[in-house]
């Protein structure tokens, strides 16, 4: 396993998602859910859309394509016409710093 820093916990307020870019992955959404921290891939999954330029309710994000939702706690494809949940990944932070745990 390795983690992957993405950004300063104090980057990002309650209620913001941010698009991160990491070297050999996929652009990565990191969310501030009233403190905690999660993690998706950021490309919707039912058309071209950044994840980061949605909005977020309660605990979806809303995809600002066709307007359907994921949970962002899990990836969870949750309103229509999205289909395919996203990737979530594990999240954990230490040292103020956001970060992503990757199996290898």
């Amino acid at each position: 396993m390795r983690n992957i820093a993405l950004i300063k916990s104090g980057d990002l307020e309650p209620g913001e998602v941010t698009k991160v870019e990491v070297d050999g992955l996929p652009a990565i959404a990191v969310y501030n859910l009233d403190g905690e921290f999660f993690a998706t891939d950021d490309l919707c999954t039912h058309g071209d859309a950044s994840m980061a330029e949605g909005f977020i309710d309660d605990n979806d994000i809303v995809c600002p394509f066709h307007g359907g939702t994921f949970d962002i706690r899990t990836g969870e494809a949750n309103g229509s016409p999205c289909l395919h949940n996203l990737k979530a990944y594990r999240v954990l932070v230490e040292d103020g710093i956001v970060m992503i745990r990757l199996d290898e």
